[in-house]
Formats: C-alpha cells, sequence, structure tokens
C-alpha cells in the first residue's frame, strides 16, 4: 500500500488523521527492506501528553532513531501520521508467531527473538503511561480499532492479522490496560 493509500484507507474508516512533517518519506528503509508486511501492531507509549508524545514518536531516542511507529493515536482519538516505510517499533520477535498471523491463526505463545518485525508490520503507538491504570479513552480505544481495521481492509486480512507488541516479544507487556482478545473482536465485527 502507498502512502496515500495508507491515508485514504484511515480516513474512508472514519478517522480523524493529522499528517506530520514529511511523513510519507520519514523512515528507516536504509537500515533494512519493509515487506512484506504482513500485520498491524498495536503498542502503548509509556508518555503523557499528546505533542509530547508525537514528536517523540517521530523522532525517537538517540539510541532508536524514529520514526518509532506509522501513527501515532493520542487520547482524544486522533491518528497522528510520523512515519511511512519501516519503523523502529516492533524489533526482534517470534517467527512462530509471524506465521500464525501470515496464516492468520490462533497466536502461539512468544518465546523467542529470531524475526526482525520492523519489517513485517504496520505499527500503531498509542499515548499510554502503560501503568495499568492510566484510563484508555473511548475515543482512543474506538481509533485503535478503526485504524487497524482500516489496514486490514485494504489488504484484506481478518482480525487475527492485528498483535500487540506483548504478543510479538517474549517481555514486553504492551499494550497494556485493555486485551488484544476483545480489540479482535471489534475489529473482526468493524470488518464485516
Amino acid at each position: 500500500m502507498s502512502a496515500s493509500a495508507f491515508l485514504r484507507a484511515l480516513k474512508a474508516e472514519g478517522l480523524t488523521v493529522v499528517e506530520v512533517g514529511d511523513w510519507r518519506d520519514h523512515n528507516r528503509n536504509h537500515t533494512g527492506p519493509w515487506g512484506p508486511v504482513h500485520g498491524v501492531m498495536i503498542h502503548h507509549t509509556v508518555t503523557k501528553g499528546s505533542a509530547r508524545t508525537v514528536e517523540l514518536c517521530r523522532k525517537g531516542y538517540a539510541d532508536l532513531p524514529g520514526p518509532l511507529c506509522h501513527g501515532v493515536i493520542t487520547k482524544d482519538g486522533r491518528v497522528h501520521l510520523v512515519g511511512y516505510g519501516r519503523a523502529n517499533h516492533a524489533g526482534l520477535g517470534d517467527d512462530d508467531v509471524l506465521r500464525a498471523v501470515i496464516a492468520e491463526k490462533r497466536l502461539p505463545a512468544d518465546n523467542e527473538v529470531n524475526t526482525d518485525g520492523n519489517r513485517h508490520f504496520y505499527g500503531f503507538e498509542c499515548e499510554n503511561l502503560g501503568d495499568g491504570e492510566d484510563p484508555w479513552t473511548k475515543a482512543q480505544l474506538e481509533a485503535v480499532e478503526r485504524a487497524a481495521a482500516a489496514v486490514c481492509r485494504h489488504h484484506g486480512w481478518n482480525e487475527r492479522s492485528v498483535i500487540g507488541h506483548r504478543e510479538w516479544q517474549p517481555g514486553k507487556v504492551d499494550p497494556r490496560g485493555f486485551s488484544m482478545t476483545s480489540m479482535r473482536e471489534r475489529i473482526r465485527d468493524r470488518l464485516k
């Protein structure tokens, strides 16, 4: 999917989209391939404050340059596009999980880190402290559902193509505060 098609798909799903800077050409493609892409990964940011969160996800850190995702979903339910192409969001994860995502089957436990996830997943970072206490707003959860469904709809994927970072990489806990099983059910219902 081109960057323009990505933008159109998100808007067609009823999302409010904010284009940040040169997001269409902001990527890590020079460090490795992007694609084939097989799924959508959901994260939480461990940050507070929408402007700060978007800026951090766009620029990254000294030891982990941005973009850190494709879209940042803020508390108000807006999707801020910060990059397109390879992004530093998934890291290494489990090849068995990737095979299950491709086959759209039940996920196995993630128990190894042997596969480059940045190559194979669209990433959405969601503004949340990730402490299990910071609330997820109704608007934000609906935006997660709509954003994931938009990508799935474009590719002809079902809800099993959407995973949380915690389902990909051992030791990760994000997104914390809602169930990926219930989110996949919401995505399934939206895709019908």
